[in-house]
């Protein structure tokens, strides 16, 4: 549980919470357990009321009623297009604005579609920030995220204390979007070292490496990575709850991969997880942890995954 508490002379601001999936539930949680008010909405029938009631929250009907009711708005949904349409379209955030309200966007979406969604607040007076997190729903749910985020530094410096409740390491990369772009550059690197271990795993086994002396090894040398640490153990296991899905990963690699087009700079390794993350979700993995990438891996020699004998340790 997060340790986060509101300083007793400061009055908290009345936060609203948009998206409610893996992520974004977790995250709200330590928001109200760090003692702000909160105002919750979701587009799953059901969903936000049945969240509320075991979290002392009051639900919204529409993202409009709880910008009307919040101070702070923030956003944590799938795309670009859903963004658009929570803070700026039909019944979205803005018809309820009111002087002073900042929306926060946790998506991770592509920079332009931040850039074009704020410029539309402002044309109402709203002020926005991108703060994207990394860290996954283990970290969400301790709130130890960590958060990434775009936008001027006096709202920066009013978001801290809610962005606080939710992260640990919480950062100003510069103006509105360059949040998001730090966030794909990251998820793009992710993705990579996925893929690597996952390659690296079926190498191991092939050859006869006991997969526990693997991971040990690779955990203390210069093969070590935050991938090895959460995916080693659901690769080998083929354990794909998610935590965060394969095509949510690949919507992330995807825009990566076109910014880097844009700012003609080669990734050649974001490149390669791609076309292993699009082959997970071929063979049907889009709603399971992108640890199934190791499945796509597998086809490519074969769909053995080089297994012969001694390659024991961890399933």
């Amino acid at each position: 549980m997060p340790t986060h508490e509101l300083p007793q002379d400061t009055p908290p601001p009345r936060i609203g919470f948009l998206g409610l999936g893996i992520m974004g539930s977790r995250m709200a949680a330590n928001v109200r357990d760090a003692g702000f008010a909160l105002t919750v909405w979701t587009h799953t029938p059901g969903k936000a009321a049945d969240w509320a009631a075991t979290h002392d929250a009051r639900v919204a009907a529409t993202p409009a009623e709880v910008a009307r009711e919040s101070d702070v708005v923030v956003s944590m949904v799938v795309d670009g297009a859903q963004v658009a349409s929570v803070l700026i379209g039909e019944r979205g955030a803005v018809e309820g604005a009111h002087e002073g309200l900042l929306c926060v966007d946790m998506s991770t979406i592509d920079p332009a579609d931040t850039r074009r969604i704020g410029g539309a607040l402002a044309q109402k007076g709203v002020a926005m920030l991108d703060a994207p997190v990394t860290g996954s729903a283990p970290r969400a749910q301790d709130g130890t995220l960590t958060i990434m985020v775009g936008g001027a530094e006096r709202d920066f410096a009013r978001a801290k204390p809610l962005l606080e409740s939710m992260g640990r390491v919480i950062v100003r990369v510069g103006e509105l979007g360059q949040g998001e772009m730090l966030k794909l550059i990251n998820n793009a690197v992710g993705a990579a070292n996925a893929a690597a271990l996952a390659e690296a795993l079926l190498l191991a086994r092939a050859s006869g490496i006991d997969l526990e002396v693997f991971q040990q090894v690779l955990g203390s040398g210069s093969g070590a990575s935050a991938q090895l640490q959460l995916k080693a153990e659901a690769m080998q296991a083929h354990d794909f709850r998610p935590l965060f899905k394969t095509e949510h990963m690949l919507k992330d690699v995807r825009l990566c991969l076109e910014q880097a087009a844009r700012a003609d700079v080669p990734f050649p390794a974001a490149a390669h997880a791609r076309e292993l993350l699009e082959a997970t979700v071929e063979r049907g993995h889009g709603s399971d942890d992108y640890a199934a990438i190791i499945e796509a891996a597998e086809s490519a020699v074969g769909g053995s995954g080089g297994k012969r004998g001694g390659g024991g340790g961890g399933g």
